[in-house]
């Protein structure tokens, strides 16, 4: 009777088999681990070229007069035109405030960055859905018309692209979509049992 590489006899006579070595391998990203990797770079975009937008005022949604570094509020022109839902004194309230401005800022560059580099995607997804969930607020597609009496031209009352870019973030933090492409491999090393910071 001959014996395996991976075998041995024990003392009673009988065939163990000891489990075959761990070797180190690179994973090749498959199909749906790239297109997870091309929505999570191009949703990080989303969120950091609108901090850098707010930031320099490149003339896109923010003028060069209407920069913060030019001392421009990121939150006063948004939150102040907010004339529609239950919420629109407290967005008046928070328009323009300077915590307002740092929380708006430091959320969207700080989750752009996170998303594009594939780390911390589970607190990235937390802030990020909060953030895209307030906006929904401030918008409030069940309205119809404004206080102001005009049309909100509200294409869905329920689901709008504040709701998908949360869904987005929720499903990277789900599926591990900062490993292919990204970070998050090394970043989940580093943070070893900490899954929370993953």
């Amino acid at each position: 009777m001959s014996i395996r590489p991976d075998e041995k006899m024990t003392t009673s006579g009988r065939r163990a088999t000891e489990p075959a070595p761990v070797r180190d391998f690179v994973a090749v990203p498959t199909t749906a681990g790239k297109s997870l990797a091309v929505l999570r770079v191009a949703t990080g975009f989303v969120f950091l070229w609108a901090f850098v937008d707010k930031l320099f005022g490149l003339g896109y949604a923010t003028p060069a007069k209407g920069a913060w570094l030019n001392g421009g509020s990121p939150t006063k022109g948004f939150l102040s035109s907010v004339h529609v839902g239950p919420f629109e004194s407290m967005f008046h309230a928070w328009a323009g405030t300077w915590w307002a401005d740092w929380l708006f800022m430091l959320g969207l560059g700080a989750i752009g960055i996170a998303v594009i580099a594939g780390v911390g995607l589970r607190l990235s997804a937390i802030a990020g859905s909060l953030m895209m969930l307030m906006m929904w607020a401030a918008e409030w597609p069940f309205a119809q018309s404004m206080s102001t009496g005009e049309a909100t031209h509200s294409t869905n009352p329920i689901i709008d692209y504040h709701i998908i870019y949360a869904l987005i973030l929720i499903v990277m933090a789900a599926a591990a979509g900062g490993n292919t492409w990204g970070l998050g491999r090394r970043w989940a090393a580093l943070v070893g049992d900490r899954t929370w910071l993953r």
